[in-house]
């Protein structure tokens, strides 16, 4: 035998098909990322340094006298200076050696992107903070997996650590199954594993049918699970509270939980309010003509200090009601309450109050099978104090009042159109809340989706002014855009209906039970003196806002709006007549699971089984020549 051929055999085959085959497994790993942060300078910054580490392994493995933990020390010695060279250089010994300061430097950003995580609502912002974090913590992964992989040999173990890491994204932020990214990570995990047997087999193994093998498991396990995902009934909860816990994502994106074919009891709640109110979660101001985003102010400890009392003008009453909740089955990290919110007790756990929404989110504890009192002030204005507040907000710390450049036209045009004939800031936000709620609108879950305006950006709110058929998030969104174009401050919140009585009484109050279907989204608007006041344009759900006169307390607000009930919604799902919901049958409430269309996942079957099948298929041609 030959020098160069005792060479070529004490050296493992096929390194570099391996290497670039973990690079590849590494980078889907980080796609779920962009739904908890923005993407940035992190995301190649993360794939260039993932490149880098395993170029060194690979270099230094080629030298065959270098040990395996010298391989590692060697790559870690590089990630250092690679991290602190891009993140810390001014903290660093000639740029690239840590120091003390390094040291100190590290600490704090890791500590800001920590806050930046308890205190921000995904996707965050792509800062300094959170890039630091992100690429050192995929650098330090990548040099555990070039050891597992390329010195250890074990793939299977690295395919499960990747899978890990790929799922935390999914668990911090849950969405749908996100197929495009599954796919990726599956087709990443089966060449890897692939990659690494072919270091090994033999010739006449290579030919026996391995590939197609690998191939049948891979369309088996992602058609497995793209079609059984979706299929699988949602949780349910028993009278016991035992169960599988919701969750609830604190955007305007539910039109995906509000058409889920089942419902979940998440919790129930009484008060001594004459009207069961509205459980908030988050409110959302920011709008940027695609997407409301939630509110990023401050927020400060659950301390005596953390939500101040209520005030409001002269002249104007502040009632105080006590609202007992009891969690049952809903996994969040924000808490829901009654506003405006004053006190909180009775949580376990650290939480966080938002004096600017007064609502509340956790960074380490959870909503689930939490008991808590809540003390709400309410401002209770006449008619009257009402209409004589203006509508403007010169003080906060968010925009409240910004329209996007690119709002069609129509949506100021209608706004002006509608309360062309009110006379007060209160009369034109009633107006358009009566407007939305008359017979010229229709609500409905599958409009928008068929329709293509299912979102609440500047383009499906003139969508939906024209088609006049969408839910909550439609017409809260239709809303608030109009309000500010009135020049009128305005948010949305999202949320929970009251639910509906269960029967039992605490405390000789009734008892309400809340589920996943009374997920709502609604408008406020601010007024001077009163505060931010909700309202409800939503055809046929919830009670519109409504305040009495100080001479004729039982009289209507004016125009059509209905006069509040002491009852509870009985459902997020419209009351409307059948006929203007044909799917909902003979009972108006229920909830009807849409059927799964299966063609565009029959496409990627058979796509994936006619480049599975091309090599297999190519070898077999060249056998026979």
């Amino acid at each position: 035998m030959s020098t160069p051929d005792r060479a070529r055999r004490g050296r493992p085959r096929g390194e570099v098909r391996l290497t670039i085959a973990l690079w590849l497994a590494i980078v889907a790993t980080m796609v779920p990322l962009l739904r908890v942060v923005h993407s940035g300078g992190w995301l190649p910054g993360a794939a260039v340094l993932a490149a880098v580490l395993l170029a060194v392994g690979f270099a230094l493995r080629r030298a065959r006298r270098v040990p395996a933990i010298a391989v590692t020390l060697v790559e870690i010695v590089v990630w250092v200076a690679a991290v602190t060279a891009v993140f810390l250089p001014s903290a660093a010994l000639l740029r690239v050696i840590p120091t003390a300061e390094t040291l100190r430097a590290g600490t704090d950003l890791v500590r800001d992107a920590g806050q930046q995580i308890l205190e921000g609502v995904a996707p965050l912002a792509a800062t300094a903070a959170l890039g630091f974090v992100i690429v050192a913590a995929l650098g330090l992964l990548t040099i555990a997996l070039d050891h597992v992989v390329l010195t250890a040999r074990m793939p299977l173990l690295a395919a499960v650590a990747l899978v890990i890491v790929w799922l935390i994204p999914a668990i911090a932020v849950p969405a749908g199954v996100d197929v495009v990214a599954f796919v990726v990570l599956a087709a990443a995990i089966l060449y890897l594993i692939r990659a690494e047997t072919r270091t090994r087999e033999t010739t006449a193994a290579r030919a026996g049918g391995v590939t197609a093998v690998a191939v049948t498991i891979g369309v088996v396990a992602i058609v497995g699970a793209v079609i059984g995902g979706p299929a699988l009934p949602p949780p349910t909860a028993s009278a016991g509270g035992s169960g599988v816990a919701a969750s609830i994502d604190p955007s305007l994106d539910l039109g995906d939980d509000l058409r889920q074919p089942g419902d979940v009891a998440v919790l129930t709640f009484r008060s001594d309010a004459p009207q069961l109110p509205n459980l908030r979660v988050a409110t959302l101001s920011l709008f940027d003509g695609d997407v409301w985003q939630p509110d990023r102010p401050r927020s400060v400890e659950l301390t005596d200090a953390g939500l101040d009392p209520v005030t409001a003008g002269d002249g104007i009453r502040i009632a105080e009601y006590h609202t007992n909740v009891d969690v049952a089955q809903l996994s969040s990290a924000y808490l829901p309450v009654p506003y405006p919110a004053v006190t909180v007790t009775g949580l376990e756990g650290d939480w966080r109050a938002v004096p600017y929404s007064r609502t509340l989110l956790t960074g380490q504890s959870n909503a689930q099978g939490q008991r808590y009192e809540v003390v709400s002030q309410a401002p209770q204005p006449t008619l009257e104090q009402i209409r004589a507040a203006s509508a403007r907000l010169d003080d906060t710390a968010v925009d409240v009042t910004a329209v996007p450049a690119d709002t069609p036209a129509v949506v100021g045009d209608t706004a002006r159109t509608v309360t062309a004939g009110a006379e007060t800031d209160y009369d034109r936000l009633v107006a358009l809340q009566s407007w939305f709620r008359g017979p010229e609108f229709t609500y409905s879950l599958d409009t928008p989706v068929v329709e293509g305006f299912d979102g609440a950006g500047v383009e499906a709110v003139a969508a939906f002014l024209d088609r006049k058929e969408g839910y909550c998030v439609h017409f809260a969104g239709a809303f608030a855009l109009m309000a500010r174009t009135l020049g009128m401050p305005s948010r949305i919140v999202v949320g929970f209906l009251p639910g509906k009585f269960t029967g039992d009484t605490v405390d000789g109050q009734r008892v309400a039970e809340v589920t996943t279907g009374q997920l709502h989204a609604w408008p406020e608007g601010y007024f001077e003196g009163v505060g931010w006041v909700a309202f409800e344009p939503t055809k046929s759900l919830g009670t519109p806002t409504r305040f009495a006169s100080a001479t004729d307390p039982a009289g209507a607000s004016g125009d059509d709006v209905t006069a509040p009930t002491t009852a509870p919604t009985a459902s997020a799902t419209p009351t409307t007549a059948p006929e203007e919901r044909p799917d909902a049958g003979g009972d108006a409430s229920a909830v009807t699971a849409r059927g799964i269309d299966l063609r565009p996942l029959a496409g990627i079957v058979l796509a994936m089984l006619v480049i599975g099948a091309a090599p297999g298929l190519a070898g077999g041609a060249r056998r026979r020549v």
